[in-house]
């Protein structure tokens, strides 16, 4: 967590993974929910992602990463937050998920090493 202003932080996570299902748009959604799961547990609000792919471009059509994508910033839209751009390498598997940055109040934060 960083304070940015008074009683406000950042709270911020990167979460991704290889696709635990067939469909990309549902794998998408999966790995955002998981990413997006995080800052919520930290206490915080979510209000910005960003994408980070590996997608193996010379095995797999583009229409799946583009798939993965939009299931991915379909659900931080549901989250209330957009996804504003990201990362994306050529790698031997695919792999999908978000950074997400959130807010929090300093008297709300939930951290790992208080929870009970």
């Amino acid at each position: 967590m960083i304070r940015i202003v008074g009683d406000t932080a950042i709270a911020q996570t990167v979460d991704f993974f290889t696709p635990i299902v067939d469909d990309p748009y549902l794998f998408g959604q999966i790995a955002a929910a998981n990413a997006i799961s995080d800052i919520y547990a930290m206490g915080a609000t979510p209000i910005l992602g960003l994408a980070i792919a590996g997608f193996p471009s010379d095995v797999l059509p583009l229409d799946v990463l583009e798939q993965i994508l939009r299931g991915g910033a379909d659900k931080a839209v549901e989250a209330g937050f957009p996804v504003a751009g990201g990362h994306t390498i050529i790698d031997d598997v695919p792999k999908y998920g978000l950074v997400v940055t959130g807010v929090v109040s300093l008297r709300k934060i939930v951290r790992n090493s208080t929870a009970r």
